[in-house]
């Protein structure tokens, strides 16, 4: 679909060029521009390296490499030719290579990256951390998924055919169409996602999920396992492995025990259990308060990741607290354990559901 210019007498045509013709190079230009401007082909996305190729034996380089909200790892491939060439190959390739980084590793790699544009005064660590709204690195949520962006000039049909089918296998790619025009000597890009389609991006998504978790389900190896937990004597039934380190906690904190001592026993999560303010306050006050403390402190503090709801709080000596929500594998079944064994007096017990 042409782009139209509405003059005095007539609505015309804009006519269409092509990168080379304008003379602009794909890393020297677009690249340079694209990443400090990345929202424009990748939305709530930091740049945190550029020509990144830290693997042994290949010398294959991905032009952008970025982070999501998400703590997704995001793969930007450029291309200023007409058909895209095999970028959607070369992205899968690099996705595969950077999908075991782990949070050091990327915040070691944007240190190199900001050293490189010339801002090596910036913590990257630190701005890694605030970007996803983290207080400390978890590496449970850390690229979880990598995701692919594809920006060329065009796309041939044998690409776009590929990364629909990828699509539909679970594969987080999309295609954006960078289309220049030259108007009086200036340079102007119509920018479109054309795969998925943003019209269509919400359909398809549910669609791969449902065919993904019905992939899954024929071959989920997790552990889904609930449990039974004993409260001197008193028996909760089925519960989730956060929900029965909740009521365990909780159980400590009403029968007397300090939160910041019960958190002591939480094994390695111990440092993250908590968030308190002072007074003994409603969930709306609490959530107000808990991201003014932490700002003050250069952190922030994201609700979703404790029980946060009124009757979740826990409130002792004149404060409030919430508890962490974010309890999975051998970290779970250390602190289970350590609550257990440190207050034997309290009669804590746990077993798998039958």
């Amino acid at each position: 679909m042409p782009i139209y210019e509405f003059a005095s007498e007539e609505i015309r045509p804009l006519s269409k060029t092509t990168f080379s013709k304008m003379r602009l190079q794909e890393r020297r230009d677009i690249q340079r521009l694209l990443r400090a401007n990345i929202s424009v082909v990748a939305p709530d996305t930091l740049v945190i390296a550029e020509e990144f190729g830290d693997w042994d034996e290949s010398r294959r380089r991905i032009d952008l490499l970025g982070i999501d909200r998400d703590a997704n790892l995001v793969v930007i491939e450029l291309k200023r030719t007409e058909d895209g060439g095999h970028m959607e190959l070369q992205a899968i390739r690099y996705a595969a290579m950077v999908s075991t980084m782990t949070f050091d590793q990327a915040a070691d790699v944007f240190a190199r990256y900001l050293s490189q544009i010339g801002e090596p005064d910036v913590e990257a660590r630190a701005e890694l951390l605030d970007f996803l709204g983290w207080e400390e690195p978890d590496e449970d949520a850390f690229a979880q998924d990598v995701r692919i962006v594809l920006a060329s000039a065009e796309f041939a049909r044998e690409l776009t055919t590929s990364a629909l089918w990828l699509i539909e296998r679970g594969v987080d790619i999309r295609c954006v169409r960078l289309q220049p025009y030259e108007i009086e000597g200036r340079a102007f890009v119509d920018v479109q996602q054309i795969i998925p389609l943003p019209e269509m991006a919400e359909y398809q998504v549910k669609v791969t999920e449902k065919k993904r978790k019905e992939r899954e389900a024929r071959s989920d190896n997790r552990d889904w396992t609930s449990y039974d937990v004993s409260l001197n004597g008193r028996k909760l039934f089925s519960l989730r492995k956060r929900h029965a380190i909740y009521q365990v906690f909780r159980y400590l904190v009403e029968e007397g025990i300090a939160p910041e001592e019960a958190a002591q026993h939480c094994g390695r999560r111990s440092n993250r259990a908590l968030v308190s303010v002072d007074g003994e306050v409603n969930a709306d006050d609490f959530q107000r308060l808990a991201k003014e403390a932490r700002a003050r402190e250069g952190r922030s503090f994201n609700p979703k990741r404790f029980f946060r709801e009124d009757e979740q709080l826990l409130r002792f000596g004149g404060r409030t607290y919430a508890f962490s929500s974010q309890w999975g594998g051998p970290d779970w079944h250390e602190a289970m354990i350590g609550l257990r064994d440190a207050f034997p007096e309290k009669n804590i017990d746990f077993e798998p559901s039958e």
